[in-house]
């Protein structure tokens, strides 16, 4: 059983940051303030989390699903205001403890690649990023960032 996501069990606060407009040259961000509730699901073969946005006035969710014979981990996302994103980002944790998952996809009707990165993962706080390819891989944009902190 690969327990790499068992670091996010519990209550979290986090300081959202994210583009107001992604793959358009914006270097223009904005902050909110987002509050997490994370539970283990399947023995610990995947687990949940429920996200809220009170400024933002949307929520969201996330299924971390592990696929054993793979190596993997499918994570699946919701948003109140966009629904069920398909397909899910699959990766994996490297050696260094950073997590990355990534998908083919479209935005605004062009392809593009996705990629979830999860790092400086400690006791206490932990960081998210998402991240846009127009280029198949070549350059990548970041454009939302999640710096979470342990509330239980």
């Amino acid at each position: 059983m690969d327990n790499s996501f068992d670091f996010f069990v519990g209550t979290w606060t986090s300081r959202q940051r994210r583009l107001r407009k992604a793959l358009a040259g914006s270097d223009e961000w904005y902050e909110f303030t987002g509050h997490t509730r994370c539970w283990s699901v399947l023995d610990g073969a995947g687990n949940i989390d429920e996200v809220t946005f009170p400024s933002e006035g949307s929520a969201g969710v996330t299924l971390r699903l592990y696929d054993k014979a793979a190596g993997t981990w499918s994570l699946y996302w919701a948003g109140s205001s966009t629904g069920m994103s398909l397909p899910p980002v699959v990766g994996r944790f490297d050696d260094t403890g950073v997590g990355l998952f990534t998908c083919d996809d479209v935005y605004d009707g062009r392809p593009i690649k996705v990629a979830y990165v999860w790092s400086d993962i400690t006791a206490e706080s932990c960081r998210w990023e998402q991240r846009f390819s127009p280029d198949g891989g070549t350059t990548w944009e970041t454009n939302w960032t999640a710096d979470f902190t342990r509330v239980s």
